[in-house]
């Protein structure tokens, strides 16, 4: 175009290519976009319904027994051996040195030979053998699935917690109750889809035990606390209902312009989402958490009364966590409180450490199976009780017990095993597991069957890989299903 004796300026290669920077960008990302091996797919394989929502249901992938867990994480690891798994031999030669080559252990302080400080009985119709400690549990053994076959790769806790809790070793990956979020969705739409109950412990690793790794940033863990306001800044500064729904509605207007120029972003949408489930959650979680309204016998049932206060505590989240799921969050996590000494990682004065954490915990339990029992929720609802691995039969220094990852007991209760049955067993000293090995990845694999998932499926393209929670292994534990 000319003006006069003007005419256009010829354009340098600096400006054309300046200009042309951004098709050149498109043309090059569709390229890559076209090529699955580098696109990352944010769908879950399972089929989805067209929707906005990152947690709204998704069908399984075959029919499922379970819709929900709870997980009774016992941090610090438990000892098999005074809990679930009796051993004869430990009152035999007790004080004596151990007759089987020993593994270097966290601070190889190898002692005698160490007998339990409690006595096992036999419970419930099955007679399933439940150490004292466990009065309460003892007396749900006919629902209880016992494992006794465990192990694990890591015998240090944080790393043991990440493979316990993500299927790796390593931090930053994502959680099974991210990826059961992921996979199913929730059935709450005033709820986090994944809840994490803290007690006043969070375990070595900390919150990237429950977070989300590389899956999108909405399927990562919800921690409540379990005194004064369960989440931070819940309630709305102002009393002004209107003047509140402006604020979103004027917050959701700058996202989605975000989302307009810059395009479809992971941190964007779930901000997006996060706004919206908090305001829905203003509502939600005070009535969750309100049990004033509970009877007397559903406070005796779960121990909300008891005089000793960690019980008392572990009782309100085992009753929060019921409500919880009866809600329909999907994935509810339960941490221990604090009973004024080590969590269940008792390296000397067994006696003491065990008998407080049982005493916190057993009652509550107790009362949850069978509450979910009564309401006719546990044929629904898978409850997983366990901790990151066992303890040694072998005293650390005289009264102490050092980590054992190979060969612990863990439980499962309700939805879709089988309850008064014991799977797999340990030596005679109760230090390695000899009969139907059990890996975390076997376990992380039944868990998802129950819930109507195949665990080699539900994937999440990253890396260049198609990542999934058991990795490349997992094999579904066939005995256990009822």
């Amino acid at each position: 175009m000319h003006c006069g004796r003007f005419g256009a300026a010829a354009t340098t290669r600096r400006e054309m290519l300046s200009r042309a920077a951004n098709g050149f960008g498109a043309v090059a990302l569709a390229a890559l976009l076209s090529d699955r091996s580098l696109a990352a797919d944010s769908s879950p394989s399972i089929s989805t319904r067209g929707r906005t929502d990152p947690l709204a249901p998704r069908a399984p992938h075959h029919s499922a027994k379970a819709k929900n867990v709870i997980f009774l994480f016992m941090d610090g690891g438990p000892s098999q051996l005074d809990t679930f798994d009796p051993k004869p031999r430990l009152d035999r030669e007790h004080g004596k040195p151990i007759q089987v080559k020993t593994h270097p252990t966290q601070f190889n302080n190898v002692g005698a030979v160490l007998k339990s400080p409690w006595k096992f009985r036999p419970r419930g119709a099955s007679g399933i053998p439940v150490s004292d400690l466990f009065e309460h549990v003892g007396g749900c053994i006919d629902d209880i699935c016992v494992i006794r076959s465990m192990t694990s790769n890591f015998s240090e806790h944080t790393s043991a917690n990440y493979f316990l809790h993500t299927g790796s070793g390593l931090q930053g990956r994502p959680s099974q109750g991210a990826w059961t979020t992921y996979g199913l969705g929730s059935e709450s739409a005033e709820l986090p889809g994944f809840v994490v109950l803290n007690g006043g412990l969070i375990p070595p690793g900390g919150v990237d035990c429950f977070g989300s790794g590389f899956l999108p940033a909405s399927y990562q863990g919800s921690i409540f606390k379990s005194a004064g306001d369960p989440i931070a800044n819940l309630k709305p500064n102002r009393g002004d209902a209107t003047l509140q729904q402006r604020e979103l509605a004027l917050i959701r207007d700058l996202d989605r312009m975000g989302l307009d120029r810059f395009g479809r972003r992971d941190e964007l949408e779930a901000s997006i989402a996060n706004y919206e489930l908090a305001y829905r959650m203003q509502s939600a979680v005070p009535d969750l958490t309100s049990i004033d309204g509970e009877s007397r016998a559903v406070r005796e049932l779960y121990g909300l009364d008891e005089p000793y206060k960690p019980t008392q505590i572990f009782a309100r989240e085992c009753l929060i966590a019921r409500r919880l799921i009866e809600r329909g969050v999907r994935f509810v996590e339960v941490l221990c409180p604090s009973v004024g000494a080590d969590r269940w990682d008792q390296h000397s004065d067994l006696k003491t450490g065990h008998a407080n954490n049982a005493r916190a915990v057993d009652k509550p339990i107790a009362g949850l199976l069978k509450d979910l029992k009564a309401r006719g929720l546990l044929d629904s609802t898978l409850v997983f009780w366990g901790g990151e691995f066992g303890r040694t039969p072998m005293a650390q220094g005289s009264d102490g017990r050092d980590h054992n990852p190979y060969g612990f007991t863990v439980w499962l209760a309700g939805g879709g095993v089988k309850g008064g049955y014991i799977h797999g067993s340990t030596d005679d000293y109760g230090y390695h597991a000899v009969e139907n090995k059990v890996e975390i990845h076997d376990l992380h694999a039944t868990m998802f069957h129950l819930l109507g998932v195949d665990h080699k499926r539900l994937t999440f393209r990253f890396g260049g890989r198609d990542m999934r929670l058991t990795d490349v292994r997992g094999e579904i534990i066939q005995e256990i299903l009822a």
